[in-house]
C-alpha cells in the first residue's frame, strides 16, 4: 500500500499519522522493520528531519522502537493509552471504586500523620464545604472534592495525592451529573454534612479505622447510587 505524500502543513504530525496507519492497519506487523529515513522521506515527500521525528512520536507511543545499529522496529500495533485518556474514557463507577481503595488507605494514613497544619487545613475545607451549600452543585461538588484533596494530603505521601489529582477530574464531572440526577441537595443543601464532619475529626483524633469506617461508608452509598444509574 503507497504511502502517499503528505501536504505541506504540519508535516510532522502527518507524516507519523501515515505511519501509524501502515502499523495499526497490519501493513508492517510487530517485529517489522522499518524502511531507511531516506526511503521513508521519499515516500511521503519530506525531509528526513520530519521523518525522525516523526518515528521519535511513534517511540513515543509504544509502537516503534529503535535498535542500535539495526534499525528501527515494530513493538505494538495499538498505541499506548496514556493514564489521563484512560480515566476519561472509564465508567464513573469503576474510577470511584479505586477511589475507595486509594481514599480510604490514605485516610488511615492522615490519622496517623497529620500535623497541626494539616488540622488547620481540614478544618477550612470543612468550612469551606459548609459555605459551598449556598451555592449551585458545580461549587459545592468543588468544595467536596477540596476537602477530600486535604485528607489525602494530610497522608503525607506524594504518589496518593497524585493519583487523587488524577481522579479528581472525572470525579467531579460525574458527581455534578450524578447531583443533576438523583437531586440529594433538593431536601439538605449540606448534603453529607454529618459524614464529613465525623471523618475529619477522627482525622484529627488519629482514630484511623474510625476514619477508614466513616469514609468507606460514605463512599459505598455513593457508589450504589452510581450503579444503580447505569
Amino acid at each position: 500500500m503507497p504511502l502517499g505524500a503528505v501536504r505541506p502543513s504540519s508535516l510532522v504530525e502527518q507524516a507519523m499519522d501515515r505511519l501509524r496507519e501502515q502499523i495499526t492497519g497490519g501493513h508492517w506487523p510487530v517485529g517489522t522493520k522499518l524502511p531507511g529515513e531516506t526511503t521513508l522521506a521519499k515516500e511521503l515527500g519530506v525531509g528526513r528531519s520530519t521523518v525522525r521525528e516523526a518515528v521519535r512520536m511513534l517511540a513515543s507511543a509504544g509502537l516503534v522502537k529503535a535498535r542500535q545499529g539495526s534499525g528501527v522496529f515494530v513493538t505494538a500495533t495499538r498505541p499506548v493509552e496514556e493514564w489521563p485518556d484512560r480515566l476519561r474514557r472509564a465508567a464513573l463507577a469503576d474510577v470511584y471504586e479505586v477511589r475507595m481503595l486509594v481514599e480510604v488507605q490514605a485516610v488511615r494514613l492522615a490519622a496517623r500523620r497529620r500535623t497541626e497544619a494539616d488540622r488547620t487545613a481540614l478544618r477550612e475545607a470543612l468550612a469551606g464545604r459548609r459555605a459551598a451549600a449556598e451555592l449551585d452543585d458545580e461549587a459545592f461538588v468543588d468544595a467536596d472534592i477540596a476537602l477530600h484533596a486535604a485528607l489525602v494530603a494530610a497522608a503525607h505521601n506524594p504518589v496518593l495525592t497524585d493519583l487523587f489529582a488524577e481522579f479528581a477530574p472525572v470525579l467531579r464531572r460525574g458527581l455534578v451529573e450524578l447531583m443533576a440526577l438523583v437531586a440529594p441537595r433538593d431536601q439538605d443543601p449540606n448534603h453529607g454534612d454529618a459524614e464529613h464532619a465525623a471523618l475529619v475529626g477522627a482525622v484529627e483524633r488519629g482514630e484511623p479505622e474510625e476514619a477508614a469506617r466513616v469514609l468507606e461508608e460514605d463512599l459505598a452509598a455513593t457508589l450504589t447510587r452510581l450503579r444503580a444509574r447505569d
